[in-house]
């Protein structure tokens, strides 16, 4: 018996994935969460065999989530991403995290239930248009270190003055990464250039 766990955040479609792959005479949801926090508790209980994680959920997010439960050793749990979400930012950083498949949210269920299986027998899944997108973009991250640190600090709201107490700068110096960032990437603005390294998923700091 396949053992589930159901990451979403949405109750109708949670309640309506947990009735159909009840429905098969392999498979058995034995937990059901509305958050990423609540998942990675309940994997940690119940050790299922699968997780099927929603990406945009509260407290934590289902890449949030993986990254932990790929983490610990001694979880057997094998992940499974299923999004509304064709990003390849998010598809890199969830294959970089070590998920098994990931599936969007429109395709059958029967093609849910096919991944599962493989899955288990070692397979990765992965949605055909998820893989065209690793092919299509392979740019490199333009930024330095301290261009990706700057952002960070950016993006955690903080100010050009806090940014310059925080890393030793002048507030002059700090404007001036600011204004190195948006070049490179391209953008307008401070809300448009952290949008840029979140879809590329230049790195695992955003949330």
């Amino acid at each position: 018996m396949i053992r589930i766990v159901i990451a979403e955040d949405q109750g109708m479609l949670l309640g309506a994935m947990k009735s159909l792959l009840s429905m098969e005479d392999d498979m058995e949801v034995v937990g059901l969460a509305k958050n990423g926090e609540e998942a990675i508790a309940l994997v940690n209980e119940m050790n299922p065999d699968i997780c099927i994680m929603d990406i945009e959920m509260p407290i934590k997010t289902g890449l949030d989530a993986a990254e932990i439960i790929t983490e610990k050793a001694d979880l057997a749990c094998k992940i499974i991403i299923l999004t509304t979400f064709a990003r390849p930012g998010y598809f890199e950083r969830a294959r970089k995290a070590g998920v098994r498949g990931y599936l969007l949210k429109d395709r059958p269920i029967e093609e849910l239930v096919h991944a599962i299986r493989e899955i288990m027998q070692g397979r990765r899944i992965y949605a055909p248009e998820l893989i065209d997108f690793v092919y299509e973009d392979e740019s490199e991250n333009p930024l330095t270190e301290r261009e990706s640190q700057v952002l960070e600090l950016v993006a955690e709201g903080k100010t050009t003055k806090e940014i310059a107490a925080e890393l030793l700068l002048s507030v002059g110096t700090v404007r001036n990464y600011i204004s190195t960032i948006l070049d490179k990437l391209g953008v307008g603005n401070r809300i448009e250039a952290i949008s840029r390294f979140k879809e590329k998923g230049w790195n695992k700091w955003y949330k």
